[in-house]
């Protein structure tokens, strides 16, 4: 566009000058949104130190972390040792004798590992084989006068049809069941080289393996394995035995090598024997790893409140503030944190506060800790300075554990009475075993177990005695898939000839009754007694609480509410207290978990500086709406004063030549 028309009027750039007056909204615009972008984006860096310091409070709220203890033998080419806050300080004499071993069968040769053997069913049990009298011939690896014993655990079977009964389709049917055998093939490299070997997953001397074939003769000839017995088709090259051990002079075996129940708290791995050459286990307090963990409670601590100052403070030295100086929500945050960390803990036991562990406030607002201070308050007690930064629960009844809480629940002591303990549920034989020979007459058993239902069979055989048989039906009942699959399970027990069977389970839902079958009576008499287990019931704090098998847990609408404690034996009446505390890093974790969740005081924050940037925008649109029309109405002003001018200087320009050439004429 020409700046003038027939005038020296330049409409663009008066226009331009006019418009720069009228877009100061815009620039006041941008300033607004570039002060909102600049808190949007330290909010974001105040989330993410937010997030940084929950994630290291949630690690420090772990009582665990606290109460570290550290198992140190002085040799540790016989064992390794660890250990778990369930430990307790002390020093120990252990010497091995023997390491726990897995059975290990071997089967005869064949030409080809592709051959068709013959289809059936194996049906493997596992227990224990006694020589007693009897002998064991290595060179043949067979028994002679043995006895095998059945461990409970329930029968599990193999089928082998016409797609697997070649030697690898029964090595590759054996391991796909998972019933606790592993096969492979070995070639030793004879004129029948391929042999079947199986090897119990487990060792153990109660792990040993029997193997009943039912089908083709070649494929018992092959597999069936009875140690108490004639038919031993396969050798034993390995025997399945236990670990035994001395712990104090206190004889022990085990049927693995690692031993997580000799000493409570405690894992042994037994790597070799030491016979007639004790070594020592120390068990003591790892107070390195507390105080790693307190330094790493002071040192996130210290992390967020730098976080906060450099952006909500002021520095002198560059005469800047932070974007979030004067903020109230920033506020708000570092109030919140400082008052948890001044307000004393109730609960907690001998400490209630981080001064009394040596973490101090300086003059700067930061932590500092004070390590010598920290390592004798560890040394006093370890489970108090766990309390003061987890949360934790302490029972003074050795029978009565802390096993959790609700949100809902407060910090302090309360009472714990036991008005019931929990029961299993049983059914009690009304007389002794009729028969000792189980048949086709008497070897069926509906069982109904903690409202699930299934019929089992017994083997047919003539036992031994009513333990013997006592075993056999717990193998059977627990060697059910509906049972097994869910984590049912029962131990069958005999006194005097009555059989007794208890439930696993604890609580209301507890029961196991024989509804049927041809050998229910035989088994358990004519009028056997059931009876349904019982939840725990009592009361915490004096109100009373809701029972669960053998847990109770405190009623909502009181202190309690929502805590919970498992009650494993003992006796009725006062059980002592339990004390319930949440110690800082469990506050701050909470509190920086609220923080920085999407309906957190951040995200409404950072929400709705995201909603004032929308409406700039809005503002933005408007003011630049209506500068356009300015604009134009500039245009047309000037555009028609530029006209006007412009036929100004045309009449000018005529009325000085008619002068002109007036006052020549006049001249001449």
């Amino acid at each position: 566009m020409a700046s003038s028309i027939g005038s020296t009027l330049d409409v663009n750039s008066l226009v331009s000058q006019l418009m720069q007056v009228e877009q100061r909204p815009l620039t006041r615009l941008a300033q607004r949104e570039a002060s909102y972008q600049a808190k949007l984006s330290a909010f974001g860096s105040l989330s993410g130190a937010i997030s940084s310091f929950q994630s290291s409070m949630s690690t420090l709220a772990d009582s665990s972390r606290f109460l570290a203890l550290k198992a140190t033998p002085s040799d540790t080419s016989i064992l390794n040792a660890s250990s778990t806050s369930a430990a307790s300080p002390g020093s120990y004499s252990i010497e091995v004798t023997q390491l726990a071993q897995q059975q290990k069968l071997v089967a005869d040769g064949k030409t080809s590992a592709s051959e068709a053997i013959g289809t059936g069913t194996l049906s493997f049990d596992f227990g224990t084989i006694t020589i007693g009298a009897g002998s064991f011939n290595s060179t043949t690896g067979k028994y002679t006068g043995a006895s095998f014993a059945s461990a409970g655990g329930g029968i599990k079977t193999v089928t082998i049809d016409s797609t697997n009964n070649t030697l690898s389709g029964i090595r590759d049917a054996i391991n796909a069941a998972a019933i606790g055998v592993s096969a492979t093939i070995v070639n030793d490299g004879s004129a029948t080289p391929y042999r079947l070997v199986l090897t119990s997953d487990t060792s153990g001397s109660a792990n040993s393996v029997k193997i009943a074939v039912s089908g083709d003769v070649a494929l018992s000839n092959l597999l069936g394995h009875d140690p108490s017995s004639a038919t031993q088709n396969l050798a034993e090259r390995v025997t399945a035995q236990n670990a035994e051990l001395k712990v104090d002079g206190l004889a022990v075996s085990k049927a693995s090598n690692t031993l997580t129940d000799v000493i409570a708290g405690v894992t042994l791995n037994l790597a070799r024997t030491n016979a007639g050459s004790a070594i020592s286990l120390s068990v003591a307090r790892d107070a390195s790893v507390v105080q790693s963990s307190v330094q790493g409670f002071v040192d996130a601590t210290n992390t967020l409140i730098k976080a906060l100052k450099d952006l909500t403070g002021y520095d002198p030295a560059t005469k800047r503030a932070g974007p979030l100086q004067g903020d109230s929500t920033a506020r708000s945050i570092d109030t919140s944190i400082r008052s948890v960390l001044a307000t004393a803990l109730t609960g907690a036991g001998s400490y209630t506060s981080l001064s009394q562990l040596g973490v101090a406030f300086q003059k700067d607002g930061t932590l500092v800790l004070d390590a010598a201070k920290l390592k004798t308050a560890i040394a006093s007690s370890a489970s108090d300075v766990a309390a003061v930064f987890a949360q934790t629960g302490r029972a003074s009844d050795s029978l009565v554990a802390y096993s959790g809480a609700g949100s809902a629940t407060r910090p302090g002591s309360y009472a714990v009475n036991v008005t019931q303990l929990a029961t299993r549920g049983n059914t009690v034989g009304s007389a002794p075993v009729a028969d000792l020979t189980i048949d086709g007459t008497n070897n069926t058993l509906q069982v109904l177990l903690d409202g699930v239902s299934a019929t089992v069979t017994l083997d047919a055989n003539t036992y031994a005695s009513a333990d013997a048989l006592a075993l056999e039906v717990q193998s059977k009942i627990n060697g059910a898939s509906v049972f097994s699959s869910t984590g049912r399970s029962i131990t069958a027990s005999n006194a005097g000839g009555v059989i007794t069977l208890t439930s696993s389970r604890y609580g209301s839902d507890s029961s196991v009754t024989v509804t049927g079958g041809n050998g229910a009576s035989n088994l358990l008499g004519g009028s056997p007694v059931a009876t349904t287990g019982v939840n725990v019931a009592g009361t915490l704090g004096g109100v009373a609480a809701t029972g669960t098998e053998q847990t109770l847990t405190g009623a909502t609408g009181n202190d309690a509410g929502g805590l919970r404690i498992l009650v494993s034996g003992g006796s009725t009446g006062s059980r002592g207290s339990i004390d319930f505390s949440q110690g800082y890093a469990f506050q701050l974790n909470r509190l920086a978990t609220q923080f920085v969740d999407t309906t957190g005081v951040l995200a409404l924050r950072t929400d709705g500086i995201n909603a004032s940037i929308d409406n700039l925008d809005k503002q933005r649109d408007q003011v630049n709406t209506r500068l356009a029309l300015i604009e134009k109405r500039y245009r047309t002003q000037f555009t028609a004063l530029d006209k006007m001018l412009s036929s100004m200087n045309q009449t000018s320009t005529f009325l000085t030549q008619q002068i002109d050439s007036f006052n020549a004429s006049m001249k001449g």
